[in-house]
């Protein structure tokens, strides 16, 4: 059952067994040493002001294929027998688990193929082919890939690698959660990406037994949030409906071995919203100088949304760098509009020469930076002797848009939206 006395989070009930021990996490390393890099953990001194606790980050973005998959999907497929590796691996991902596989395949002279949505970033399809993999693009969601990738196994004898949904998988993730204890041995909270789940299972399977003091955090995706309504239900439940631009994250059924590791171990799921997944992608970039994709900014995205609510010292785990430049143009945009640094206005001319000279010398003298102008002539609700101008501006922030709003205003500029 889960308590949820805030509606941005579930509190998370207790369970008496799991797939995944600390034995495994450990072995998992050991299995792992000299293929997975200890990523770096750094402090933020901007999250430590706001939230007014020491707040680390750790570098999962600067992880080979720039990813935690890959700690995952290398054990998963070294601990394979040597007649299933003759029969080659296949598994389905949008980007970050089909990297994962593609190079530990390669690593270890496995065949692989790797089944993705039709609409995958262009950057993950090439990266996962130029590692080794044979590529197939199928369906729209990850979900209906996975489907595509099962029948490929069930008639070619393939093994399935699961982006999350076995006790290896979880296990290779965990080892995350070892570092942490390592880098930080201090931390009281940590704070993960949620999706299927195989990273906060492993995390919480690694730090709850070792030290059971640190609360471990979930963070999903309000428009894919499959974990609360599934530990409700207590047992994983599809959602009709995934839609986030967290790709990384965005799943719409949680896995039967994670499930149950995080039912037990995981302290709360929060969710967070597109808008604070964006602010949190921009402030990586402006304040960490990490470039981060927006499922592995969802930790930071919930300290944003409510700061007080974590105890210190906190570690917000980075998940994935593996951004579409396109998309990331387009959520940096986002992120800014949200952090009020965009200014959207209509406003009312008269249709005579210079009007439109004279505004733009008013906005300079506020300090707003002209983005793009669009002039409408032919509205019926305006006067003949009328335009209408439309105008993006960059700003530095709420209150400059307030002063460049109320400038306008006292200037005389009417139809002001």
């Amino acid at each position: 059952m889960v308590d949820s006395p805030h509606p941005g989070y579930a509190t998370v009930s207790r369970a008496v067994s799991r797939a995944v021990s600390l034995a495994d996490v450990r072995a998992a390393r050991a299995t792992l040493s000299g293929v997975t890099r200890t990523t770096t953990l750094r402090g933020s001194s901007h999250l430590t002001a706001l939230l007014g606790t020491p707040v680390h980050l750790k570098c999962e973005n600067l992880q080979r294929t720039g990813s935690f998959k890959l700690r995952g999907g290398y054990l998963r497929i070294a601990r394979l027998s040597a007649e299933e590796r003759a029969r080659g691996v296949v598994t389905a991902s949008a980007g970050n688990h089909a990297q994962g596989v593609a190079l530990a395949a390669a690593l270890l002279g496995v065949r692989s193929t790797v089944y993705m949505p039709e609409a995958a970033p262009l950057p993950k399809v090439a990266a996962t082919r130029e590692y080794g993999a044979r590529v197939r693009l199928r369906g729209e969601s990850v979900d209906e890939s996975l489907a595509a990738a099962r029948e490929h196994a069930r008639e070619t004898g393939a093994v399935l690698v699961h982006p999350f949904d076995h006790p290896d998988v979880v296990a290779g993730q965990g080892t995350v959660g070892l570092e942490i204890l390592e880098q930080c041995p201090q931390v009281r909270t940590i704070v993960v990406g949620l999706g299927g789940g195989g990273l906060a299972a492993g995390v919480a399977v690694a730090v709850r037994e070792l030290r059971p003091d640190v609360r471990v955090v979930g963070v999903q995706a309000e428009g894919a949030a499959a974990y609360p309504p599934s530990l409700l239900a207590g047992a994983p439940v599809t959602l009709e409906r995934a839609s986030t631009m967290a790709d990384g994250i965005k799943v719409g059924r949680p896995g039967e071995v994670p499930f149950g590791i995080v039912r037990e171990l995981v302290e709360e799921i929060r969710t967070v919203s597109e808008d604070a997944l964006s602010s949190a992608l921009l402030l990586c970039l402006e304040r960490a100088k990490l470039v981060v994709e927006p499922a592995g900014a969802s930790p930071v995205a919930a300290l944003l949304a409510e700061p007080e609510h974590f105890e210190g010292p906190v570690v917000a785990v980075l998940s994935g760098g593996n951004v579409d430049p396109l998309v990331l143009e387009r959520t940096l945009r986002h992120g800014m509009a949200a952090a009020g640094r965009y200014l959207s206005l209509r406003l009312r001319l008269t249709d005579r020469p210079g009007a439109l000279a004279a505004l733009l010398e008013r906005l300079s003298t506020v300090d707003a930076n002209v983005l793009d102008v669009r002039h409408v002539r032919t509205d019926p609700r305006l006067g003949v002797d009328e335009v209408e101008v439309e105008l993006h501006l960059e700003t530095k922030g709420p209150r400059h848009c307030r002063e460049v709003a109320e400038t306008l205003r006292r200037a005389g500029y009417g139809g002001l939206d």
